[in-house]
């Protein structure tokens, strides 16, 4: 029997050789890749919202409108701020069109200008986060963007900018005012891990998983209102003149 034992593992090691010999493929019975471990974005977004801890804070399943028996879906999910940057919002008209296009103009014309802009508040980029939300991730996302100066609470749906400005028109010319805003981006990641479990009697060991979703949220940059006013939209006023 032992002979018998012995002659397999040979013919067993010279069909290896072969194989490597000839280029041909060697089938062995290792754990599959990580293809069923995969996750959409917006389903490690699902596994964050429903995991045990996010970014320190202990949850009940009830904080996400679970039931005891579904149980958590992960054990930890920490938001990773990665970049953080300023940038020019899309310059917009900001007030209505004044003219001095009478055929028997010779002198500018003299006009008061009111004009006022309003720039939305950013959102998140995927559903749990979105701007307004009440429950999901919005409140863990939203705690890292007012870490940052001259940001607004992202519950705000916009700031606004204005004011009244004497300005003169010169004959043939059209005016109106303009607003380009400034902005600010938040870039980061979600990272989620589910804990190795050692295994037991009845059930398989398997190793840590951790998986990531980026995000990305972007919102205007706001001046300090007067007197405890909510602040204003920062951003750059100029009057524009274009032909009758």
């Amino acid at each position: 029997m032992a002979k018998r034992r012995l002659k397999n593992k040979k013919v067993r090691f010279v069909a290896v050789a072969s194989a490597l010999a000839t280029g041909g493929a060697i089938i062995t019975l290792l754990p599959s890749a990580n293809a069923a471990e995969e996750r959409t974005p917006e389903q490690v977004i699902q596994m964050c919202e429903r995991s045990k801890v996010v970014n320190g804070k202990q949850r009940s399943v009830e904080d996400f409108g679970a039931s005891f028996g579904d149980g958590f879906q992960a054990d930890n999910c920490d938001y990773v701020e990665t970049n953080f940057e300023s940038f020019d919002g899309p310059t917009e008209k900001a007030s209505i069109d004044f003219p001095n296009c009478e055929p028997n103009a010779t002198e500018a014309a003299k006009v008061s200008i009111t004009w006022k802009a309003t720039v939305a508040q950013g959102s998140g980029k995927y559903t749990a986060t979105q701007q307004g939300a009440g429950g999901g991730l919005f409140g863990f996302l939203s705690g890292s963007w007012l870490k940052h100066k001259g940001t607004s609470d992202m519950t705000v749906k916009s700031v606004t900018a204005g004011d009244t400005e004497n300005r003169e028109v010169p004959v043939g010319k059209v005016l109106h005012m303009e607003f380009t805003p400034k902005m600010q981006r938040m870039t980061g990641e979600w990272r989620v891990r589910v804990n190795a479990n050692p295994g037991s009697f009845a059930v398989n060991p398997s190793p840590e998983k951790n998986f990531v979703a980026s995000e990305l949220v972007e919102g205007p940059a706001i001046l300090p209102g007067a007197a405890g006013a909510p602040g204003i939209a920062d951003g750059v006023a100029k009057p524009v003149l274009t032909d009758c």
